[in-house]
């Protein structure tokens, strides 16, 4: 019984750092589709072309979507948290700051999510190994990005302020996923994509006139990237683990995103690193860990059927 629980732990960790990567390049896609693209277009685009990718792979496998009212508009909760209102927020945010700071100020959802849980919701034990993978989690991301990292910030306080909202709604959003429970994780997935893309194609023909704009190649390729591989992909994944490791335990992965975001953003936008990297992802790692991995039950539990 040990064994399988130790692959099932290993098979989610993995798809942890699997949804790190992807989210943690959606910084980088951001920033070279907002060049050329506005933000609300964007992320109409993106939630657009992933939900209706997800709706096709659910009728291929034989998954329906649920019909009920209540449902659906419990997806539409969970897009304007998860989407609508973050996504936009990111995608104007980062046409004022780096994707690297952008994925600084994100990554503080676990520590939300955290607190969140701890004071008002307190349905997953507070233990003080979550407590420490936080800290731990946070100190990995202050030695892998440095002190000058942060030379920026006060220059585009609305845009900070923005994509901190966006950490605080994602927070929540991780929260409510839970109440998806007992649905094919696809399921949620495609539902608050596609209800998210309700709102902001509208908003998107309302304010930007998409039919004016002549997009670079590599804004198209990075919104295409964005909508398959960070989103359609990712929320597949996303969902899956709320179920799995919890809402706290799945927002660790912005721990993990930040060393990827900035490995991208050096790779591709020709930012700098920290001398310090190595380091903070040491301490980056110890505290997903800490936040994710079961504690063994005692003995006697272990042997009950």
């Amino acid at each position: 019984m040990d064994g399988r629980q130790d692959t099932n732990i290993a098979v989610e960790l993995a798809l942890l750092v699997l949804l790190a990567t992807l989210w943690g390049g959606s910084y980088t896609f951001i920033k070279l589709g907002v060049a050329t693209i506005p933000p609300i277009t964007l992320i109409a685009a993106r939630t657009a072309i992933a939900g209706l990718l997800l709706l096709l792979v659910m009728r291929l496998r034989g998954v329906t979507m649920p019909t009920d009212l209540a449902t659906w508009r419990r997806f539409a909760f969970q897009a304007v948290l998860n989407s609508v209102i973050p996504w936009t927020l990111i995608a104007w945010g980062e046409r004022h700051v780096d994707a690297a700071l952008a994925t600084i100020l994100n990554s503080a959802a676990p520590i939300l999510t955290f607190l969140l849980t701890a004071i008002v919701t307190r349905h997953e034990a507070t233990s003080p190994r979550k407590l420490f993978g936080v800290v731990a989690g946070m100190a990995g991301i202050c030695l892998i990005v440095g002190v000058d990292a942060f030379h920026d910030v006060g220059r585009g306080f609305l845009a900070e302020a923005a994509i901190v909202a966006a950490t605080i709604c994602y927070a929540c959003a991780a929260i409510f996923g839970r109440s998806f429970r007992g649905l094919d994780p696809m399921a949620p997935a495609a539902g608050s994509l596609l209800a998210g893309a309700a709102v902001l194609i509208p908003a998107s023909l309302a304010f930007e006139q998409p039919w004016t704009l002549s997009p670079s190649i590599s804004s198209v390729l990075a919104l295409l990237a964005l909508a398959v591989f960070s989103t359609a992909v990712a929320f597949a994944i996303y969902f899956r683990l709320i179920q799995a490791l919890g809402s706290v335990g799945t927002t660790a992965q912005a721990y993990l995103r930040v060393p990827i975001g900035v490995a991208l953003s050096v790779a591709l936008l020709g930012e700098t690193l920290s001398k310090t990297a190595w380091i903070g992802l040491a301490c980056v790692v110890l505290g997903v860990a800490a936040m994710t991995i079961p504690g063994r039950a005692p003995a006697a539990a272990r042997a009950s059927p």
